[in-house]
């Protein structure tokens, strides 16, 4: 076997691994590569000998000769193949079954919707230039391989569908024996290979009775006329006619001149009124038709058969058919845009071309195509201008405007103007046009000339709000001091106290109160010594007790505070040492001296006195002999004079700063800033034009006097009086020019009066004293009348005499005369002008109404024939309405003897009508329009409204229809009204919402400390018809506000005296010490003062301070005795460590203090307490915008007392947060638009429109946007006139029983009064001359048409029914639609029975459509009559068809085989002979076994994979009996819940149903058994 090894290639491999154990393997091919793109790469492959098993051995056990190639050329893709490769896709090819391509089966029997398949396409890669084929992987190296497949479904076959039966027709014969029929019509063909459709027809012989006579077994048939032709013998004819003429007698010439003249004129006006037109060529030739004897059975016989009856014409005068003949096109007309335009989606321009008639169609020949058409175009060439642009242009902005919150309007707060905050201001937009070469102040066009965004016309804006002046405390008073230390002179000076700006006020510090006071005061000096501190008293001879000296440390300082050089304060003497005692053992010890006190008045006069008081107290008496004394009571205590100067305060006091004049000492140096800006308004008129000056007064005050001379004050705090300024430009009013005079519109107030409308816009607001803009900004002007356009009509002349067909053609006719008989003439037609003028023929084409006729039939009369007059004019009438008009005619020559001439039946005499009734009746109809107020249009632009409250008295309309004497609609203007009905409208006028005045503010929430004070407003009224709504209230109604207030702790203060000496109450004689109290001095014990900031001022009622804070009047110590320590009091206690006590709220710091602690009493906790977030506060005169929220912050000590914050600890607190308030902006709106076209051309039911549109919606409580942004009225009725067919006649056909003929109908005019279409009353055919001659859009009229009249016994196909409704080819269920179609069809009629097989085929025909609807078949059947009932089948629309139910076997028709007969409702009887159930429900048997009744069971659908639908439904539309596989509309399968079988008995399951329920009864009871 091994010396038989071979190599095989791949593709070998599997036809010979069978019968090698060794094969060749090869790897897959390598990346191409090469140095060039294209074909010029390389690639290769790995090569192997492997076994049969997998597994890799010698490459000797392989045949080295069939080793496969491990290297080939390749195509090398680079990246710009991609330009110059792409897939080529093939068309799909036809669907192909699954089954029937895997298996080779056959099509399921049932189809449900569709049947899965799938089709297949070719994909090739290919070169673009040639599409010549390349290499799938270089298109693959760009782009992935197309799929071959694609999954498709094949239609379910579609049987025909038919409609049900008509009636029966009349027997076709009166005697003997004839045919009825009945026919019904195609609803849907055949499809998909469905079956073809049943008979259309059934017939069924009737016999209506014998016949009297012999019955009509031969009749006349005629033929079709044949196409008309000439005579072939014309040239001969008109040769003979011309010799004849030439050897015929002279008439004899009329010698008369006036003779003469008088018939060349009458010749020359008959020849014009016969005049040859060059646009038609018309020939008269002749056509004929056959007559042949027809028998009933349909065969022909001998012409003799019918005879002697007469025959019919066959010969007849007709026009020669010719086609219209056109001119070459013309050169195409100019393009109707000439200038580029830059956006490429700008509209395009229009170019036309023309081409002339030659020659106008005449006979049956083909109509004249277009004479015009046009196409888009651009300008071309180099010298095309670009296209005028129109841009949007806006006037200035308006001042802002600020309305207030509805909860700040007061009735007391007259004046508004001091708003600021958010406000809204507007302004105008218009349309410009705007060439390069043109400035911007060109006049406005029409808003429609631009479609791009129009810009805002109102905005948001705010207005800051003034910064008021805040200032700080007064400081202290200064030293007095001169009023300049540069030059010290006199006596006097001056002692100020300043206070300085603490919040910088818009406009400048002008508007602060004054900043410095001053007092006069003596003996000035410009720099002092200040004491700092006193050293400790060390006393003399360096003893260590006794007198001694404290040494003062000082500084110098100027007059305002700041340290100075020493140097300056030398003309002063420096403070000396003090003297100071330190006691010894046995001496008085005395304390220091405590601080002074406040002073008791803040200036002093004559009766007004400054006092500081400060003291000491004994510590110590002195002990015996050799002690020191203490001092009487009154060296404990000292007192010295305070605020000496004069209560006389003066400062100075400004005035408001007046207008900018102009500076005349700077007015050389002035220059004008050159020419106003083109601009206009966009320089706002706010550059600085010159320099000028402000001024104000400035005055010399005495507090609570008022003016004073100058000199009081000191001159260096002065504050200047002049101060440079820049003084604004004038700005001029500044117009746009007038805009074009609008188009004529009818004004809403007079529908008839039209009016035209101009106007311009103000660009630029006057200021500074420029020029006032115009009182005019708007015109109007009555319209012009119309200019009449020139109009065009057809002129008909003369018709010719009546041409007969050639005598040679017709003399073999039986009865026929050489000069009478029927015939053709003709007529020329010319287009004229108005005023007579002739026109070109294309102008009336264009302009005029349909052209008249130029050929009618015409008879020339015969001897034996009647000859009457023409018809006399319509007599006039006597009376409208009920009054009667007659016309006349006149039998002529010998036919006033002829009998049958003077049959008034067949020759009336004269017509009777009755006369024109001009009653009319006006009334009512639609509904009242909307109410509108007069004005608001807006053409230019767009202007807002504003604040205008749009109410008032307005006007509403009803449209007025007017009706004739028979009920049609005609021109209101027949009843003398304007189509209107005006009633007087009041639009309510809307009302804001109402508060009351707010009330006085409540009371701080805390009498001392922080707290909120609140006040509140109430609803006096709701709004209504769009007011302002209300601000947000609270449960009652009401709105509050809500401000931080503190009520100060330290407004009022206990003042105590000094402790008097002591009072030993237990005194020790020898030592002088012991126990003993001492008393507050002067008697007075303490008092309640006013705090201000310099101190205790005035002595208040008790009640006012903190009684708890009250100090006490008397205390008790102990006096020390001799050789006891003496100490002085205890200072004040420093700041303790604070503890921090969690879990506590809110959060408590305890001071922890080195005694005992007795809480509240000597030991405290301390907390924050915070007052909750005020209402948005915002600046004076702001009714919105930013603002802030406070708070206030206290310190409260455990005993609930307010104290000062430095005993909490420090923590930081957020105090204050913005916040906002929606500034209250009313809705803005757009003007009305002009008032639409009306929705309808006629009828009742037209309107008009204008919209407006909200330019700035509303916010906060401004006033909300009105729903109504439509108004519509009604427009004026106008009849709707159309033109309408008349249905066809019967086929007529002259003189015989049956052959071709002709059927005609009338185009009519018609009005209605739009509302159903189709419905109307013919009226006049004058009232539609100004409509286009067509029918539902039709220009193509045909009033008559070829048919057949059948000859008797004859079989033949009935007209073509109508086109069924669109239905559609799907499958509901599935969800697929194959498209929609329409059928009609012609079914066979016959009248004798022996003809039936000679009858034609029926026939049918089908269009697509689209949007058809989707119908389902079912079958139905009627309720048992006995045995037996009635089945059909059904459409989901309810109409009964045959064909379209699914292919199974009906509800049986007969249930005689199930003994006895299934009765029972919703029962059947299966071909195993037993009574069932039908779908649905399940079998109740009696005890005897058979069936009882058949009872509703529920079922139970189980989805399967492939359904989409995974709910649970009940259904009840399939029948059980059948296999699951041919159910249509199911892809799950269905159990039915039915225990019987079909013997009735038990089934299975039932069984086992039972069984296992037994089973799991058991096992619960026994669990329950079990666990009790």
């Amino acid at each position: 076997l091994l010396s038989r090894l071979s190599c095989a290639v791949t593709s070998m491999w599997i036809t010979v691994i069978l019968t090698l154990s060794v094969l060749c393997s090869q790897g897959p091919w390598g990346r191409c590569m090469g140095s060039d793109c294209g074909p010029g790469g390389s690639q290769s492959r790995a090569v192997w000998c492997a076994h049969v098993d997998g597994w890799t051995t010698l490459h000797t056990n392989c045949d080295q000769s069939q080793r496969p190639s491990n290297q080939q050329n390749c195509f090398r893709v680079c990246d710009w193949h991609k330009d110059l490769y792409d897939w080529k896709l093939g068309a799909w090819n036809q669907c192909v079954s699954v089954s029937a391509r895997t298996f080779g089966g056959m099509r399921p029997y049932v189809c449900n919707g569709g049947e899965e398949g799938i089709q297949t396409r070719e994909v090739g890669c290919i070169l673009k230039s040639d599409e010549s084929p390349g290499d799938d992987n270089i298109c693959e190296y760009f782009e992935p391989k197309p799929r071959l497949e694609q999954a498709c479904l094949i239609p379910c076959p579609q049987d025909c569908v038919v409609s049900e039966f008509t009636p029966w027709t009349s027997c076709s014969k009166t005697c003997g024996t004839g045919l009825k029929n009945r026919v019904r019509s195609v609803l849907v063909p055949p499809l998909f290979g469905g079956s073809t459709c049943p008979n259309l027809t059934e017939f069924q012989t009737c016999k209506p009775g014998p016949c009297k006579g012999p019955e009509g077994v031969y009749s006349l048939r005629v033929g079709p006329w044949m196409p008309c032709s000439l005579p072939i013998s014309r040239p001969v004819r008109q040769a003979k006619r011309k010799k004849g003429k030439g050897g015929a007698r002279e008439r004899p010439g009329v010698k008369d001149p006036d003779t003469r003249e008088l018939i060349q004129k009458k010749r020359t006006r008959n020849r014009l009124n016969r005049q040859e037109s060059p646009f038609w060529d018309i020939q008269v030739g002749y056509q004929s038709r056959t007559v042949s004897c027809a028998h009933r059975n349909g065969s022909t016989v001998g012409l003799s058969r019918c005879l002697p009856r007469d025959l019919p014409l066959t010969v007849q005068s007709c026009i020669l058919a010719k086609d219209c003949k056109l001119s070459e096109w013309a050169d195409w007309g100019p393009c109707s845009k000439a200038c580029l335009d830059p956006d490429p989606e700008s509209p395009r321009g229009k170019r036309s071309r023309t081409r002339h008639v030659h020659q106008f169609a005449v006979g049956e020949g083909e109509d004249c195509p277009p004479l015009e058409e046009t196409e888009p175009c651009d300008p071309q060439g180099d010298g095309v201008l670009p296209c005028a642009t129109y841009t949007w242009r806006t006037t200035e902005w308006s001042d802002c405007r600020v309305d207030s919150l509805l909860s700040q309007q007061d009735r007391r707060r007259s004046n508004q103007t001091g708003l600021c905050g958010g406000g809204l201001q507007n302004r105008e937009v218009y349309l410009q046009f705007l060439p390069a070469c043109l400035a911007s102040t060109s006049r406005p066009v029409d808003s429609k000339l631009c479609g791009g965004p129009m810009p805002n016309t109102s905005q948001l804006c705010h207005i800051p709000c003034p910064i008021e002046c805040e200032v700080s405390p007064w400081g202290a008073w200064g030293p007095c001091t001169y009023e300049n230390c540069d030059v010290q002179e006199g006596k006097k000076g001056f002692k100020l106290r300043k206070r300085e700006i603490s919040n910088e006020p818009t406009g400048g510090p002008g508007n602060c109160p004054h900043l410095v006071e001053a007092v006069p005061c003596d003996e000035p000096s410009c720099w002092v010594w200040r004491l700092v501190r006193l050293d400790e008293c060390i006393p003399d001879g360096e003893l260590p007790c006794g007198s001694g000296t404290q040494i003062p440390q000082v500084q110098c300082v100027n007059s305002t505070g700041d340290m100075v050089d020493k140097e300056l304060c030398g003309g002063a003497p420096a403070p000396e040492p003090i003297a100071c005692d330190v006691p010894c053992p046995k001496d008085c010890v005395l304390s220091d001296w405590t601080s002074w006190s406040s002073c008791s008045q803040t200036c002093s006069s004559k009766t007004i006195e400054g006092k500081q008081l400060r003291t000491r107290s004994v510590l110590a008496y002195n002990a015996g002999e050799g002690g020191g004394m203490c001092p009487n009571s009154s060296s404990l205590q000292e007192v010295r004079n305070c605020n000496e100067h004069a209560c006389t305060v003066y400062h100075w006091q400004t005035g408001p700063w007046g207008p900018c004049t102009e500076d005349p000492s700077a007015s050389a140096l002035n220059t004008t800033t050159g020419p106003r800006s083109a601009a206009g308004p966009k320089t706002n008129g706010q550059g600085p034009c010159s320099q000028g000056m402000q001024t104000r007064k400035v005055i010399c005050v005495r507090v609570n006097v008022g003016q004073v001379p100058p000199k009081k004050c000191p001159e260096s705090p002065r504050p200047g009086t002049v101060r440079p300024c820049r003084m604004p430009c004038k700005k001029d009013c500044i117009v746009t020019p007038f805009s074009d005079w609008s188009q004529c519109s009818p004004t809403s107030g007079n529908i008839q009066k039209k009016k035209q409308s101009r106007k311009r816009v103000i660009l630029q607001l006057p200021a500074n004293g420029g020029q006032d803009c115009p009182e005019v900004l708007e015109e109007k002007k009555d319209c012009e009348a119309p200019k009449v356009c020139p109009g065009y009509r057809w002129k008909s002349h003369k018709w010719r005499r009546c041409q007969l067909v050639p005598w040679y053609i017709r003399e073999d006719s039986p009865g026929a005369q050489e000069t009478c008989g029927p015939g053709l003439q003709t007529r020329a037609v010319s287009c004229r002008q108005l005023d007579g003028a002739q026109a070109d023929i294309g102008e009336c084409l264009k302009f005029a109404n349909t052209m008249p006729p130029i050929t009618q039939r015409c008879q020339l009369p015969c001897q034996d024939d009647c000859q009457l007059t023409n018809w006399s004019k319509f007599s006039s009438c006597t009376a409208d309405c009920v009054g009667v008009r007659t016309r006349k005619r006149l039998l002529v020559g010998r036919s006033k003897k002829k009998d049958k001439c003077k049959n008034t039946q067949m020759y009336p005499l004269s017509e009777t009508q009755y006369c024109p009734c001009d009653k009319y009746n006006a009334q009512p109809v639609g509904n009242w329009s909307d109410c509108i107020l007069a004005g608001g249009e807006s053409l230019l632009g767009m202007k807002v409204q504003g604040n205008i409250k749009e109410c008032g008295q307005g006007y509403r309309y009803q449209a007025m229809v007017c009706y004739d004497q028979d009920n049609r609609l005609v021109e209101t203007s027949r009843c003398n009204s304007h189509g209107y009905i005006e009633e007087a409208c009041i639009i309510p006028c809307p009302s804001d919402c109402k508060l009351s005045e707010w009330s006085n503010w409540s009371r701080c929430s805390k009498s001392c400390g922080s707290g909120v004070k609140v006040r509140s407003k109430w609803l006096r009224e709701k709004p209504y018809n769009g007011g302002r709504p209300c601000p947000k209230l609270d449960h009652i109604n009401q709105v509050y506000e809500v401000v931080p207030c503190i009520s100060d702790c330290s407004q009022y203060v206990w003042v105590a005296e000094p402790w008097s000496v002591w009072k030993v109450s237990n005194l020790d004689l020898k030592e002088n010490c012991g126990e003993g109290h001492m008393n507050t001095s002067l008697g007075q014990s303490r008092r309640c003062m006013l705090n201000t900031i310099d101190g205790p001022s005035e002595s208040v009622e008790d009640y006012l301070c903190d009684p708890e804070d009250m100090p006490l009047g008397t205390r008790g110590s102990r006096l020390p005795c001799p050789e006891d320590c003496v100490l002085s009091d205890w200072s004040s206690w420093n700041r303790c460590s604070l503890v921090r006590i969690t879990g506590l709220r809110p959060v408590i710091f305890i001071h922890v203090c080195m005694e005992p602690c007795s809480l509240n009493l000597n030991c405290f906790h301390y907390f924050y307490n915070i007052t909750d977030w005020s209402t948005c506060q915002l600046s004076a005169n702001a009714v919105c915008g930013n603002g802030i929220k406070t708070r206030m912050l206290d310190c409260v000590r455990s005993d609930s007392k307010s104290i000062d914050l430095k005993f909490c600890k420090e923590r930081k607190w957020q105090m204050n947060i913005s916040c906002v308030v929606e500034c209250p902006v009313n809705c803005q709106l757009s003007d009305w638009s002009a008032w639409s076209e009306c929705s309808h051309t006629c009828g009742l039911d037209g309107r008009m429109w204008r919209s407006r549109v909200v330019v700035q919606g509303s916010q906060g409580d401004g006033r909300p946007c009105p729903s109504q942004l439509e108004q519509w009225k009604p427009c004026p009725v106008r009849p709707c006139y159309r033109w309408q067919y008349s249905p066809w006649s019967e086929c007529r056909v002259e003189e015989v029983v049956c052959g071709a003929g002709l059927r005609y109908r009338n185009l009519s005019c018609f009005v209605s009064d739009g509302s159903r279409e189709g419905e109307g009353s013919m009226v006049e055919e004058e009232l539609c001359g100004g409509l286009e001659l067509a029918v539902n859009r039709d220009k193509l009229i045909i009033l008559k048409e070829t048919c057949v009249l059948p000859c008797p016994g004859e079989c033949y196909l009935m007209e073509w029914s109508d086109w069924s409704p669109c239905l559609s080819v799907c499958a509901k269920g599935a969800g697929v639609d194959f498209g929609s179609v329409q059928v009609r069809s012609r079914a066979v009629m016959a009248q004798e029975p022996e003809n039936v097989q000679l009858c034609p085929d029926q026939d049918w025909e089908s269009r697509p459509c689209i949007d058809g609807e989707c119908f389902e078949y079912k079958w139905m059947s009627s309720t048992w009559s006995g045995s037996s009932r009635v089945t059909w089948c059904q459409r989901s629309d309810g109409l009964n068809v045959t064909g379209g139910c699914p292919p199974i076997n009906p509800p049986g028709d007969d249930n005689n085989s199930c003994d006895p007969p299934c009765q029972m409702p919703m029962s059947l009887c299966t071909e195993a002979g037993v009574c069932m159930c039908e779908e649905g429900y399940t079998e109740v048997m009696s005890s005897s076994g058979q069936l009882n009744q058949c009872s509703p069971i529920p079922i139970l659908e189980i989805p399967t994979a492939g359904d989409k639908k995974t709910d649970v439904k009940t259904s009840r539309a399939i029948n059980p009996t059948l296999p699951a596989t041919i159910q249509p509309g199911h892809t799950g399968r269905t159990w039915y819940l039915q225990p019987f079988g079909p013997d009735g008995k038990l089934k299975m399951w039932v069984y086992g149903v039972a069984a296992g329920a037994l089973v799991l009864l058991m096992f619960i009871v026994s669990m329950i058994y079990l666990a009790w």
